[in-house]
């Protein structure tokens, strides 16, 4: 039985990926952002 260990990408990839400045590169990603800002939540922290 082989053991499967979790993923680890490095925070800087992740940021890269799911920022909020990935976030605001795309039309979609700000409409995202301004979809949860109206929802009264903070900035994107994924």
């Amino acid at each position: 039985m082989a053991i499967h260990y979790p993923r680890r990408l490095s925070n800087t990839k992740r940021k890269r990926r799911y920022g909020f400045r990935a976030r605001m590169k795309t039309r979609h990603g700000r409409k995202m952002i301004n979809r949860r800002r109206s929802m009264g939540r903070s900035l994107p922290s994924a």
